[in-house]
């Protein structure tokens, strides 16, 4: 535990928990979103007459059977094909790093990741007591050769990617990368770690196929999803498809950890899979933040200082930052919760030496006429 320290994302959440703030900062659903009354509905079926006999047992550690056969569906329908007997249900796809990481890392082994890459995810390793190896990125994403060399280079065995609009960065993994990391992976028997929480919201552009879908990594790649950014986070559900060889593995992990997820919550989330139309639902998630998101990158150049660059995200939740030479967004962020605005400094994001200047900026949460606001504040903040 010495050597894993606190999220500082939870840290500045707790922070902008006051009235009137303004956050870009966690990578929060918008509530007001949330399907509540369908929930509702799930769960007084989940607990009626002899369902409740059910749903308030024990249950068995890989999970629902009707969530399973929901959530491959879902897989299947992302290009990956899935039998309701490949996952494992988790309590959030956070959990599944957790496993991941106990059934595959023994301490100081080594894990390769994306600089930057996902904080949880950086913090699941390292309290496993492996060695976080960073690989260098461009603007689209992991550089296949810098993988490789990465992998030569520290004897990993295993790598996390984010694909599909990153979390810290929202960017994009192109096609043909994703075709030569799985014949790297083939190649020099690495296990891969593709984790999706976002993958549904796109609002511009075509989708890419998944990593577990490119020849070579079929049997090599652990998949990860959850219903956190489609349905609700509060419910804890998410899921993994491990290779067959890794089944029993992370069965036996999720065993010792907890004996198995919510079976209320699972039930509920089977039976509002079952009933919502879960098409349409999204197409209203993606209305609603394909605005926000161009709000925020339509108001960037005058809410942070001349000289900054951002990407482009196609979709997910996040816009990726960066301040002009001399800057330092983790200096700047006191100023800005001061004016009532807040944002996530990249420095934590990163597994080597971080980029003082990057930041992290979240548009799902706030309407755009709350987002141009907080601009405002932010644009006060640094002038």
């Amino acid at each position: 535990m010495r050597g894993t320290f606190s999220s500082p994302v939870r840290e500045i959440l707790a922070l902008t928990e006051r009235p009137g703030m303004i956050s870009f900062a966690g990578g929060l659903p918008e509530p007001s979103l949330f399907d509540g009354a369908g929930l509702q509905s799930a769960f007084a079926r989940a607990l009626e007459g002899d369902a409740a006999h059910r749903s308030l047992q024990y249950s068995t550690t890989e999970g629902d059977p009707a969530l399973r056969a929901a959530a491959a569906e879902l897989m299947t329908g992302r290009g990956v094909p899935t039998q309701a007997a490949d996952l494992l249900i988790t309590s959030g796809s956070q959990q599944a790093l957790t496993l991941a990481a106990t059934a595959l890392l023994d301490p100081g082994d080594a894990i390769l990741v994306e600089e930057p890459s996902y904080l949880a995810a950086i913090q699941a390793f390292t309290l496993a007591g492996a060695r976080v190896v960073p690989v260098a990125c461009d603007d689209d994403g992991v550089l296949p050769d810098a993988l490789e060399a990465a992998a030569a280079a520290s004897g990993a065995r295993l790598a996390y990617l984010i694909p599909t609009f990153q979390n810290p960065t929202g960017r994009t993994l192109p096609l043909e990368r994703r075709r030569a990391i799985a014949a790297i992976a083939e190649r020099v028997g690495l296990w891969l770690i593709e984790d999706d929480p976002y993958g549904a919201l796109r609002y511009s552009g075509e989708p890419v196929a998944p990593l577990a879908a490119q020849p070579g990594a079929e049997d090599r790649t652990l998949s990860l999803s959850t219903l956190s950014k489609i349905a609700a986070p509060g419910l804890r559900i998410g899921w993994v498809r491990p290779p067959q060889a890794l089944r029993a593995p992370l069965v036996v992990a999720k065993q010792a950890a907890d004996l198995h997820s919510s079976t209320v919550d699972q039930a509920a989330a089977a039976i509002w899979l079952a009933e919502v139309d879960l098409p349409a639902h999204v197409e209203g998630l993606r209305a609603v933040y394909r605005e926000r998101r161009d709000t925020l990158l339509d108001g960037l150049a005058d809410g942070l200082p001349p000289g900054s660059t951002w990407n482009l995200p196609q979709g997910g939740m996040f816009v990726w930052a960066r301040l002009p030479d001399g800057h330092d967004a983790q200096e700047l962020l006191p100023a800005a919760i001061e004016r009532a605005v807040a944002f996530v400094p990249g420095r934590p994001f990163f597994a080597g030496e971080p980029d003082p200047r990057a930041l992290r900026l979240s548009f799902t949460t706030h309407a755009p006429d709350e987002i141009r606001e907080g601009l405002r504040r932010l644009r006060a903040a640094w002038a």
